[in-house]
Parts: C-alpha cells; sequence; structure tokens
C-alpha cells in the first residue's frame, strides 16, 4: 500500500510537471485601471490557485471561531458535576445506574 502512495503521488508530481512545461508562454492579466500583470502562464494559474485557498480560509475563519468557543464553554458548564463532594461511604450495588441523555458527552462537530 505504501508503494501504491508513492506511485500515486509521482504521477501526480510527473502531471504538474508536464503542465508546467507545456505552459511556459506568456500570459497577460488585466486589472483595474488599464494596469495589468504578464507572468508566464503557470505562475498565472498557481497565483489563483494560492488566492482561492487564502479566500476559502478567510471565509471559514468565523465558523471555525464560533466552534472553538462552544468548544471552549463545555467544560466550563459541565465543572460543576466535576467539584461536586464524593459520599465516603459506597453506594449499595443493587441495581446498576441508568444512563440519561445528559450524562453523555456533548458531540463535537467537524473535529474541531
Amino acid at each position: 500500500m505504501k508503494y501504491l502512495l508513492w506511485l500515486l503521488k509521482a504521477a501526480i508530481f510527473f502531471t504538474l510537471f508536464a503542465f508546467a512545461l507545456n505552459n511556459q508562454h506568456d500570459a497577460t492579466v488585466y486589472f483595474f485601471f488599464g494596469t495589468h500583470w504578464r507572468a508566464p502562464l503557470v505562475l498565472v494559474v498557481l497565483a489563483a490557485f494560492a488566492g482561492g485557498l487564502v479566500v476559502g480560509a478567510l471565509g471559514m475563519l468565523p465558523g471555525w471561531w464560533k466552534h472553538r468557543a462552544a468548544a471552549a464553554q463545555v467544560p466550563a458548564a459541565r465543572g460543576d458535576e466535576a467539584t461536586a463532594p464524593v459520599p465516603s461511604t459506597p453506594a449499595p450495588a443493587a441495581a446498576p445506574p441508568s444512563i440519561s441523555a445528559t450524562d453523555l458527552p456533548t458531540v463535537r462537530q467537524h473535529g474541531l
């Protein structure tokens, strides 16, 4: 399996390398007010890809912050249960304890 993954990575690399070699001619990107940028097509595509990554990550930041704030408040809301006094005598083991929905931990979405 490890060799198959290396083979896949090598195939992707050589495909992108061939794309870069085949697109070395200049491209012109026209901006506002008569300004323009002249660069090899590969750099233009790379810049567009990098710009898309930056815009996408910035668009996701508010959601990340909201989920992190919600996850940070979960232990604070359940903190009073952790500081409850422990009884000195053990409880009788007559019946197994029942589990309710409030005893289960809060499910964190998106792995945050």
